[in-house]
């Protein structure tokens, strides 16, 4: 009983210790994107943060001033910086556009309409003979 404890053990640790294959290229430009987003919407919490903090310190300066009490002088901080709206970083594609990959029509002028009113076995015949 010890030794099938033992071997379930081993094969769990060989388990745990396999390595897994690198993420492929478009799972890494994704998580760097979602990055990049998580940057910026932390930029914009603090920001508002900011401006609410400014907003409290500004109310509370106005209700010293209608109580008649000093009002201490403020400290200078950072100036609000407002991040701008998201912009998606642009990755390039690996894929070539449908124009450039050649799939929509062969190269060159067509010399022929695509469809001949003579049937397929008078243009190719299978016996080698015209047919008719």
């Amino acid at each position: 009983m010890k030794k099938l404890v033992g071997v379930i053990a081993v094969s769990f640790v060989g388990v745990a210790s396999a390595t897994l294959p690198p993420p492929p290229p478009e799972a890494k430009a994704k998580a760097a994107e979602a990055a990049a987003k998580a940057a910026w919407e932390d930029k914009v919490g603090l920001y508002k943060l900011c401006v609410a903090m400014d907003r409290i310190a500004d109310g509370y300066r106005q209700n010293l001033k209608t109580a008649g009490s000093t009002i201490p002088a403020p400290q200078s901080t950072q100036q609000c910086v407002d991040p701008g709206p998201y912009i998606a970083q642009v990755t390039p594609s690996t894929s070539k556009p449908l124009e450039a990959s050649g799939a929509h029509s062969p190269p060159g002028i067509a010399a022929t309409p695509p469809s001949r009113p003579e049937p397929a076995a008078v243009i190719s015949p299978a016996t080698g003979a015209k047919g008719g």
